[in-house]
């Protein structure tokens, strides 16, 4: 989001300054291509960019032929252009070979649309989520309406086609316990534009104080809270790291039935063994404790809080894109 917002920012400020802009986005992408579905990039007449399609020769050639269009004073570009990458396509050659294609929108963005535009920016500063509608008419943007899909590219032809995103965040980050662990994770999944929320139950924790990354820090009085403050959702993800193996037990029960994305709990494997035949003596499902990360993240021998949070980080990321 943080990204999104650098664009549709230059483009409001090249409105303002009655500059030529233009606006590329990508529609829809299948296969490694390097350009993914939302990404996009806005070039105005000066020659200033924000954003990324993707990077690469593909990206340069689009931005190119902006450029030219720009030059030429096309004040009604609306064309869409799927590129292929791979060398023996027949046609529309990205000059890329990681196979896989993006379909791109290119689009003359009229001062008309300069009220769509600001919305978008206010939804994006206020982390709200809206519905972000592209067409062969134009940008339209409503802050009513939430698709559940998060993307919707329906094509019939050059002419007749319809993009919905659900613009803002997409995916939201709840790290239970506010330790240097969270610490370090908070920063990075803030670059990957995640909503972070970090809960934790000691009001005065100097690492939360540190916390500048986490969009929401909540002090809770017990962790048993966290079964009405974090709800389930298909794009949730959950991890735990709190000071001991008695609030972990305690957040881990409040969060078991909850239908997320993705939930894991820091520690060692002696401890989450000592707690899973805990469980499992309780009679608790092993269904529910086999869809848990235990021990979180990935394999890597990780030592530092640093290291920690990019073993976590990469273990969401995966689960995230898996398809």
């Amino acid at each position: 989001m943080i990204k999104q917002l650098a664009t549709w920012q230059l483009i409001h400020d090249s409105l303002q300054k009655h500059l030529s802009v233009m606006l590329l986005y990508v529609l829809e992408s299948n296969g490694s291509s390097p350009g993914r579905q939302g990404f996009l990039m806005a070039v105005n007449s000066l020659g200033q960019m924000a954003g990324s399609i993707g990077g690469g020769m593909m990206e340069y050639k689009l931005v190119e032929l902006a450029k030219e269009k720009l030059r030429q004073g096309a004040r009604h570009e609306s064309s869409i252009r799927t590129q292929y990458h791979d060398k023996e396509a027949a046609h529309n050659q990205s000059g890329m070979i990681c196979s896989g294609d993006q379909t791109v929108w290119l689009y003359y963005v009229h001062p008309t649309e300069a009220d769509s535009v600001q919305a978008i920016i206010e939804c994006l500063v206020q982390r709200n989520n809206g519905l972000l509608e592209l067409s062969p008419s134009g940008i339209q943007f409503s802050a009513d309406i939430l698709p559940e899909d998060t993307y919707r590219f329906m094509r019939e032809s050059e002419d007749e086609w319809l993009y919905w995103e659900r613009l803002g965040y997409k995916n939201q980050l709840f790290i239970v316990g506010g330790g240097h662990c969270a610490l370090a994770l908070s920063r990075l999944m803030n670059q990957m534009d995640f909503y972070v929320r970090v809960f934790d139950d000691r009001p005065d924790l100097h690492t939360m104080g540190l916390n500048e990354a986490a969009q929401e820090k909540i002090v809770v009085k017990q962790y048993d809270e966290l079964a009405q403050l974090i709800p389930s959702g298909s794009n949730h993800y959950v991890v735990i790291m709190t000071f001991g193996f008695r609030t972990d037990d305690v957040a881990l029960r409040a969060l078991l039935n909850k239908q997320v994305r993705y939930i894991g709990l820091l520690g060692s494997k002696a401890k989450i063994g000592k707690m899973f035949t805990q469980y499992r003596d309780e009679g608790i499902a092993e269904e529910q404790l086999q869809w848990v990360h235990a021990p979180v993240g990935m394999a890597i021998n990780s030592q530092t809080p640093e290291e920690i949070a990019v073993s976590i980080a990469a273990e969401i990321i995966r689960v995230k894109n898996e398809r």
